[in-house]
């Protein structure tokens, strides 16, 4: 595979299966503003991928749909965080937040002084809608940095948050933190947690492959 779709298929897959995580919050978050929030989050997060998916499609074929339903699992590139499943717990979820906001930023970063002029456009749009997940992330850090759950949830967690990033980011990663650098959990074929929510994640497609949109 072309390391360029390599590329944006990491990116859109870590925005696709993080929605459809924070999605689980729907409904169940422990304050009605947060139910808001992470919906409104959700939605643009798959937003992102789905633009993605869309310039990944000019090089593989199919369109945004067949490459967000129609892969089998192992065949995914997110980054083991997203995978994560944390509902019911607020601390994980929160700290996985926290982490997953912060390494993002940096990679868009990177990715708006990228060559790649398409690449470099859609880093800076994304980036623009991304400013309101950071803000929301920080609130809630701010309120929870004391707490010992969610810093044992930080703790458990950085490690996965390493793994979103290329490892010449890692150390950015690691200074905004404030952490030393540790190994990686680094991409790899997804596990049993992951076939459990692309189960549920293409059920609609898989049972009504023509025509089926989202």
């Amino acid at each position: 595979m072309p390391a360029r779709a390599d590329l944006l298929l990491q990116l859109a897959d870590d925005e696709l299966i993080l929605g459809w995580r924070n999605s689980e919050w729907t409904g169940i978050a422990p304050f009605l503003e947060e139910d808001v929030a992470f919906s409104s989050i959700a939605q643009n997060e798959i937003g992102h991928a789905r633009a993605l998916y869309e310039l990944a499609a000019r090089e593989l074929g199919g369109d945004a749909d067949s490459i967000a339903f129609d892969r089998r699992p192992e065949e995914y590139r997110c980054a083991p965080l997203v995978q994560l499943r944390l509902v019911p717990d607020w601390a994980r979820t929160i700290a996985r937040h926290v982490l997953y906001e912060t390494a993002d930023a940096i990679r868009i970063d990177a990715l708006k002084g990228d060559e790649d002029a398409e690449l470099a456009g859609i880093a800076a749009k994304i980036e623009r809608e991304e400013v309101y997940h950071r803000l929301h992330a920080e609130m809630w850090h701010e309120r929870l940095r004391e707490e010992e759950r969610y810093t044992a949830a930080v703790e458990e967690l950085w490690p996965y948050s390493l793994g979103v990033l290329s490892p010449e980011l890692r150390p950015a990663l690691a200074e905004r933190v404030g952490r030393p650098e540790v190994a990686a959990v680094e991409r790899a074929a997804p596990g049993a947690e992951f076939a459990e929510l692309w189960e549920e994640m293409t059920m609609v497609r898989r049972s009504a492959p023509v025509g089926a949109q989202w």
